[in-house]
């Protein structure tokens, strides 16, 4: 791992230049030269705008240079690349399976143009073939007892590792020891920080042919030996001998503070350690997920204000970005929040529209999903509504 351990350590340096890896015409995804709209951001300022951006292992370095070029001139000053899916890095790890080296390209190309770069993780799903079939018990268990390995929830890929497994907390120590450690990296940037969807947003319900009123057994989760006998020496009752466990408010922030307690008191030490900012995509309806996250100890937090997932307009993305902020308020958090927006499904005036909700809710900014949304006529309109915010 020689190539990998140089990389690690001396990226930040300008010391690596990185290789081509194959050239493509600039897709639409990216703002064209035609669109540009030069509102030069302060290099010193913290970031305002973000988007989140999915690996490509095609794109020459020279591609991707004039991409970064194009996203600051309309307004983005950081990137959210992902480096860690649930399967595979896209990057040299040491430990992981790698699916390709992709950070070593974009990092110093996005550093040349004054981006900030904060590496996306996924976080506690895992379907890594070796770590599935030899470490079964490190995965969450629902209310009826039944493995995500062998029954996930919605879809294939929540195999959820559970939060209070000292095996699956060690595996995902060394994921964020590993990104953090990464010389050039501004911050690490933590998705799927959660338990699977005890309930799940009412406009996606259909799709997976299911109606969900209530929390039921099939989704609840965790109920594994591990969770159950802590609760236990805590509360000194298990959790199935409690007469409804969905209506047990210490039942609940048990749940709560597994997740709160895995993020606080050993992942963002980790990152502060290696002088890494912390941020992390968040639910808005974040007891369905068990995700406290206003009580983290984070930099900046991406809730995820989806409208078109909760049947809601541009006043409801206010509406949330002001409870997220009073949340934080709440805690004497001085965490930024930044209104994550799901352009996949917006015509121009409707962005300007979820933007505008955004800034009246004084959001810190505005977080993109994502990248591979975005067309010209888009990155015009958001550079606009996003002018002097």
């Amino acid at each position: 791992m020689p190539e990998r351990r140089t990389f690690l350590k001396a990226l930040g340096a300008g010391a690596l230049s990185a290789a081509a890896s194959g050239f493509s015409a600039p897709s639409e995804r990216f703002p064209s030269d035609a669109a540009d709209v030069n509102v030069p951001a302060s290099p010193d300022a913290a970031p305002t705008n973000w988007v989140w951006m999915a690996p490509e292992l095609d794109v020459s370095d020279d591609v991707w240079k004039r991409r970064f070029e194009r996203l600051r001139t309309h307004n983005i000053d950081a990137i959210l690349p992902k480096v860690y899916g649930n399967r595979a890095a896209y990057y040299g790890s040491a430990f992981l399976p790698v699916e390709g080296e992709w950070l070593e390209t974009i990092l110093p190309l996005a550093k040349e143009v004054g981006l900030e770069v904060h590496g996306w993780m996924v976080s506690m799903p895992c379907t890594i073939p070796e770590i599935v079939e030899q470490h079964k018990e490190w995965f969450v268990v629902n209310r009826n007892g039944a493995s995500a390995v062998d029954n996930p929830a919605y879809v294939d890929y929540y195999k959820f590792t559970c939060p209070n497994r000292p095996g699956a907390q060690d595996f995902i120590e060394r994921r964020v020891e590993e990104i953090t450690s990464i010389a050039g990296l501004d911050g690490i940037h933590l998705d799927y920080i959660r338990f699977p969807d005890v309930v799940i947003a009412e406009a996606l319900q259909p799709k997976y042919g299911i109606d969900q009123e209530e929390e039921e057994a099939p989704y609840d989760y965790c109920y594994c030996d591990v969770c159950r006998s802590k609760f236990e020496q805590k509360h000194g009752a298990d959790p199935y001998d409690l007469e409804d466990p969905t209506t047990s408010t210490a039942w609940r922030l048990f749940r709560y503070d597994s997740i709160t307690s895995l993020v606080n008191d050993r992942l963002v030490p980790i990152a502060r350690q290696n002088d890494k900012a912390v941020s992390a995509a968040t639910f808005p309806n974040w007891e369905a997920v068990r995700q406290r996250w206003h009580h983290w100890d984070l930099d900046a937090v991406h809730p995820m204000l989806y409208h078109n997932f909760y049947h809601a307009g541009a006043n409801w993305v206010r509406d949330e970005t002001r409870a997220g902020i009073e949340r934080l308020r709440g805690q004497d958090r001085s965490t930024r929040l930044y209104s994550g927006l799901n352009v996949g499904a917006v015509a121009p005036g409707g962005l300007e529209r979820l933007i505008d909700k955004a800034h009246e809710g004084d959001a810190s900014g505005i977080a993109l999903f994502a990248a591979g949304s975005m067309n010209d006529a888009l990155w015009t309109t958001f550079a606009e509504a996003t002018a002097g915010a």
